[in-house]
């Protein structure tokens, strides 16, 4: 299968705010160092790593909403790497994001179907409310739901919301960053289970940031793990846990109470 991402060599960094000076620009500290890696399309990959190992940074690199500093990043053959917001904006309807918080990334004062719409119209998309519609029907979400505010919905609600958002503009990609990190156990394996149909039936390809390995395992068919801001594993799923070679890797493991992959988990 094709490659829809290449990404090379990757440097990004970032001015350290901490260590800003009265005048002049703060220094800068770098945050992804030389990482390079394929995403094929169709795949689930995770992105795993602790605090502060650069993983939500390389998703914003990936979307572009953070620029790198150096490397290549290409997206379905194409050099987005240091494209302008004006050159990205055509491109931006094929790779959208979940975000963590999705009270933060929503208007209180709109409503559902407004929230989803919005997006579709900033892009031209005609019947935008209908193709808003279509959406919550595949997050499994009532139409009613259209009126409601964030506010009246539960966290799991307001985060198919969210992924109502992502897929109406039919992306290419969709990156989730640790979008299940809040919610109770019952609601993350329906928020998994959802992105796992939405892959297989839109023909998605999906990349899942997340600390939490027994989710990692559950959902992703290959797994990249960050260490201050380096690739030390790249592997299939089953591979990595039955053999990991990094010792980083084998901490991250130890660390978390992994349940038996044969459980049914929705």
């Amino acid at each position: 299968m094709a490659d829809l991402y290449e990404v090379e060599n990757l440097h990004l960094s970032l001015p350290d705010m901490t260590r800003k000076p009265l005048f002049g620009a703060a220094p800068r500290i770098e945050i992804l160092k030389g990482l390079s890696f394929n995403i094929p399309e169709g795949e689930i990959l995770g992105i795993v790593g602790g605090s502060g190992s650069g993983k939500s940074t390389l998703g914003r690199a990936l979307v572009r909403l953070l620029e790198p500093t150096s490397g290549a990043v290409r997206f379905d053959g194409d050099d987005v790497t240091h494209l302008s917001e004006q050159a990205l904006r055509p491109m931006r309807r094929r790779f959208q994001m979940i975000f963590q918080d999705p009270m933060s990334s929503m208007n209180p004062r709109h409503r559902v179907g407004r929230i989803i719409s919005a997006p579709l119209r900033l892009h031209g998309v005609e019947n935008a409310r209908e193709a808003a519609r279509e959406a919550l029907d595949h997050v499994g979400l009532p139409r009613s739901f259209e009126t409601r505010y964030p506010h009246e919905l539960s966290g799991g609600q307001r985060q198919r919301v969210g992924i109502a958002r992502a897929i109406a503009l039919r992306p290419d990609f969709i990156l989730a960053d640790e979008i299940v990190s809040g919610l109770d156990v019952s609601s993350q394996a329906q928020v998994l289970a959802l992105l796992e149909r939405l892959v297989r039936e839109l023909g998605l390809t999906l990349a899942f940031i997340s600390h939490d390995l027994s989710v990692i395992r559950r959902l992703c068919t290959r797994i990249v793990v960050l260490h201050h801001g380096e690739i030390v594993e790249n592997e299939p799923t089953a591979e990595l846990f039955d053999n990991p070679r990094a010792g980083y890797t084998r901490e991250l493991l130890d660390a978390i109470p992994l349940p038996d992959p044969d459980e049914p988990w929705f």
